[in-house]
Formats: structure tokens, C-alpha cells, sequence
């Protein structure tokens, strides 16, 4: 043994124990000042509430800032997130976000899976965003695994709102409905829970039905897609020759009407002009007799071609007349 080793233990065994409690009580003293120092202080980042608890009881809730509490865990703080707003998902689980998202390979059956109103089945993903409302006592206290019980409570309801409508509905026209009448009722859930949460929205993600009957599915899908289509169209057709075919009758009764009108309107002239006439000849006979006659024979001499008029008791001029060379037009 090194001479010198055999000198420390010989000094350390002649200590007395007053003298060692003196060379101790300094160094326990630092330890104690130094653990009060660094349980003594905390810091609430600008998104969170701190909940201060006194002996593991409520006391009060600090905001964001640098706070001082009694050491050694008389007072334990509780940091809850208030302004943010947070997820959970259902039926997959998002590995790491940002602009190429990764999804979870796992398979999540269990939370998908859910039997509609007419006895399919639908694979549905969806999203539930909220937030912890301030002050969060009620997040924090109330409920017990207040997450594993809030999750709970949103596949009971979803599977409560889907079991309601048939899977058409589920897959197709219904998404919009479902995600509301969901929100609606989970926040009306946790509302009764005092859970303190603020349900900010229900999203449906994939809905597809199960992997086993998805190509039968797509087929049927396809061939509705298709029948949809030859509707619209014929549709379209309806709509461009309908019109096209009302127009053209109302133009045609138009115009008929119009024919109508110009023809009743034509023979109403002509009966006022003969009856104009009519009196005209019972008031002075022979007068209306010759303009008739004038002007019936003015009307007929405009279609005869050349004229002769001679005086009947004249002789001798028909030999001058070149009649027989001169050509009727």
C-alpha cells in the first residue's frame, strides 16, 4: 500500500464526527440552495396556461411569462396548450407532416370499419380538430385519460351518425351532413363531460368501402358514372331541341294569328268599300253605273295591246289600216 493513502485514511479515521458534520453541513447546504433554485422557477411558453397545483389541489392558473413556485414539489404546475389547435386521427396516423405528408403503414381496422344503415360496411378516415378551452381546470380535472375517453367519444358518434345512412350516402352526397351533424354532437358530448373542449371541425378523409369488395364497388361506381352521364346528355339534347320546337310553334301560331288578322281586316275593308259603294248607287244610280263602267273598262283596255276606235258611221277607212301586218303584242 502507497505510504501516502495510509496517511489520508489515518487523517480520516482521527476526524471526530463533530469536525466531519462541519466539513458536510456546507456542502448539504449548497445542495439545498442550489435544489431550491432550480425547483423553485418556471416558464409558460406563450401558447400554453399554467395550472398551479398546492399539494396536488388547484390553486390558480398563470399565463405565458416566468413564474416563481415553493420547492421540492409543493407546488407542481400543469402546462396545457390553449391556442393552438390540435388533432386526432382516425383510421390512419400521420408519421411526419409537412409538404410530402407520410402516413403510418399500419393498418387501423379497428377505428375504420364501421357498419352503415343498410348493412355495408365503409372504411372511413377522418380528422377532428380542437382546441382546450381556457381556463383548462375542466380539461384537466374533470374527465379521467381525458384523451383516451375523448377518442372514444368520437368513434361512438361517428359510428352512431353512419349507422344512421346507407353507404351511398356515406360514400357520396352525405359527407358534407355527416361531418356537420358530428361536430355538432360530439361538442354537445363533451359539453355534458365538461371536458373543456372546443370542437373546431370534423373532416372526412378516405371513405371507400372495404379492401375485399372495393373493385366490385368501383365497377357498380363506374357503370352509375356512366349512366349519370348518358342522362346528362340526353339532358342537354331535352333542353336545346324542346326549346328550339316551342319556339318555332309560338312563331308559327304568331303568325297565323297575324294572317288572321290581315285577312279579317282585308274582307272588313273590302264589305265597308262595297257597302260605301252600295250607297253610293242608291243615291245617284246612273252616275255610279258609268264610273263602274269607266273604270272597269280602264282596268281591262291596260291588257289589250293596239286600239282602234272608228265612228260607226264612217266608210271607207278599214282598207287604210295596215291591220292584217301589224302584230298583236
Amino acid at each position: 500500500m502507497d505510504k501516502s493513502s495510509g496517511k489520508n485514511q489515518s487523517h480520516i479515521q482521527g476526524l471526530d464526527p463533530i469536525s466531519l458534520s462541519k466539513a458536510i453541513l456546507p456542502i448539504l447546504v449548497i445542495l439545498v440552495v442550489l435544489g431550491m433554485f432550480l425547483t423553485s422557477w418556471y416558464k409558460v411558453q406563450p401558447d400554453e396556461q399554467g395550472v398551479v397545483l398546492f399539494l396536488g389541489k388547484y390553486a390558480e392558473t398563470v399565463g405565458p411569462g416566468l413564474h416563481f413556485k415553493m420547492p421540492f414539489g409543493i407546488q407542481s404546475v400543469e402546462k396545457v396548450k390553449v391556442t393552438i389547435q390540435q388533432k386526432e386521427e382516425f383510421g390512419f396516423r400521420t408519421d411526419r407532416p409537412g409538404v410530402q405528408t407520410q402516413y403510418s403503414t399500419q393498418e387501423f381496422d379497428d377505428e375504420s370499419l364501421i357498419v352503415t344503415g343498410d348493412l355495408s360496411i365503409a372504411d372511413v378516415e377522418w380528422v377532428v380538430q380542437y382546441k382546450i378551452q381556457s381556463p383548462p381546470t375542466n380539461y384537466l380535472f374533470k374527465v379521467k385519460n381525458n384523451r383516451a375517453t375523448f377518442r372514444v367519444m368520437n368513434e361512438a358518434i361517428m359510428r352512431k351518425v353512419i349507422g344512421d345512412r346507407t353507404v351511398n350516402e356515406v360514400l357520396t352526397s352525405g359527407r358534407a351532413e355527416i361531418e356537420t351533424v358530428t361536430r355538432d354532437q360530439l361538442q354537445a358530448l363533451c359539453d355534458s363531460y365538461e371536458m373543456g373542449l372546443r370542437i373546431e371541425g370534423v373532416f372526412l378523409q378516405d371513405v371507400n368501402p372495404p379492401k375485399e369488395v372495393k373493385p366490385a364497388f368501383d365497377a357498380v361506381n363506374k357503370a352509375q358514372q356512366e349512366k349519370q352521364t348518358q342522362i346528362n346528355e340526353a339532358m342537354q339534347e331535352y333542353n336545346k331541341s324542346i326549346p328550339r320546337a316551342r319556339g318555332e310553334a309560338e312563331q308559327m301560331i304568331e303568325q297565323a294569328r297575324g294572317y288572321a288578322i290581315e285577312r279579317v281586316n282585308q274582307a272588313q275593308g273590302e264589305a265597308n268599300r262595297f257597302q260605301a259603294i252600295y250607297q253610293a248607287y242608291q243615291e245617284a244610280p246612273e252616275v255610279t253605273r258609268r264610273r263602274m263602267y269607266l273604270e272597269t273598262m280602264q282596268k281591262v283596255l291596260q291588257k289589250i295591246g293596239a286600239k282602234y276606235i272608228t265612228d260607226p258611221k264612217g266608210s271607207g277607212i278599214i282598207p287604210l289600216l295596215n291591220i292584217q301586218n301589224h302584230s298583236n303584242p
